[in-house]
């Protein structure tokens, strides 16, 4: 197996370990804004804005992540993050969830499309691809770290999961040999079926453009995410489930995710009307660029400060 360490530096007392998970997680982000900026540019806005969003998401969406993490898993029963908190802080062998990530980040770009006047459905809809191509590239590392596997397989591309990974399901050696027992990569899984889903955003986008409505490409991710989700749980037994039911909380979310999609989607085409909720605009909003809005900025906060400089000190 793959050593989840790619090199570690040691300085006195002080030591840095370089993970393949954080890489391939950062890895993940840079390609997923890369796409996000392609499509912004395709529709006309400026992808700078792609870039500098990175500074309010990234930051959210790593916590965001990581909260989710956290609250599933005690969900579950595991109690280790009540019981040393600042294990919560620890990312160095995973733990990051995917959901969380999402919803944060999206809270943090929402008010970051408001204060630079963003077309919020036009970057949501470049954003969709991007985000699932990210995760993609991401999932490598549960492999790395053998985790997020699914039950024993018989099928040839099963994966081998040391004694010290298992889960207690499958933890007896004696039942479960190292030699012979491979599991189901769900994680290989998730990333053929985003893979499978970037390629149908971004034909349909392109397609279909005239006949796109802004926001519809955001909701067939919704319906694309969370069917992809509801399929892989069937080979997690790891997830936390309701209490009394095989159905876990994930699932939950995901069909949630897909009612969603389907909604804002026919919403979108008004094949139905809720009062609350307007289809809104058939075309997408062009924002000026952001340097142009930068130097604007610029320009009147000097133009301010020489007002301010040459006030008479009488009428201050």
């Amino acid at each position: 197996m793959i050593d989840p360490v790619i090199f570690t530096i040691n300085i006195g007392e002080f030591s840095f370990s370089l993970y393949w998970y954080g890489v391939l997680v950062m890895l993940g982000v840079a390609i997923a804004a890369w796409l996000a900026a392609v499509e912004f540019k395709r529709r006309g806005q400026d992808p700078d804005y792609v870039w500098d969003s990175l500074l309010w998401v990234l930051p959210a969406g790593i916590i965001g992540a990581r909260l989710w993490y956290v609250a599933n898993a005690t969900l579950g029963g595991d109690m280790r993050y009540v019981q040393d908190p600042l294990a919560i802080i620890n990312l160095r062998q995973g733990g990051l969830h995917y959901f969380g990530a999402i919803l944060f980040g999206a809270v943090a770009f929402y008010f970051y499309a408001k204060k630079m006047g963003l077309d919020f459905w036009l970057a949501v809809d470049s954003f969709s691809p991007g985000l699932l191509l990210g995760q993609a590239i991401a999932r490598p590392a549960n492999f790395i770290n053998q985790e997020l596997y699914g039950q024993p397989t018989n099928l040839p591309w099963g994966i081998p999961i040391d004694a010290q990974h298992r889960m207690k399901l499958w933890d007896d050696l004696a039942q479960f040999p190292l030699e012979t027992t491979r599991f189901h990569p769900t994680f290989a899984y998730e990333i053929l079926w985003n893979l499978l889903s970037v390629g149908i955003l971004l034909v349909l986008a392109r397609k279909f453009k005239d006949k796109m409505k802004p926001g519809v490409i955001f909701g067939s991710w919704l319906i694309l995410a969370g069917l992809g989700r509801n399929i892989i749980e069937f080979f997690r037994p790891d997830q936390p489930t309701f209490p009394g039911t095989a159905f876990s909380y994930s699932r939950f979310v995901a069909v949630l995710m897909m009612l969603a999609g389907v909604l804002l989607i026919l919403i979108k085409y008004r094949v139905i009307k809720v009062k609350f909720i307007s289809p809104g605009k058939d075309e997408y909003e062009i924002a000026p660029p952001l340097q142009e809005r930068l130097d604007a900025k610029k320009s009147n906060e000097t133009a301010a400060k020489e007002a301010s400089d040459t006030q008479d000190p009488n009428q201050s």
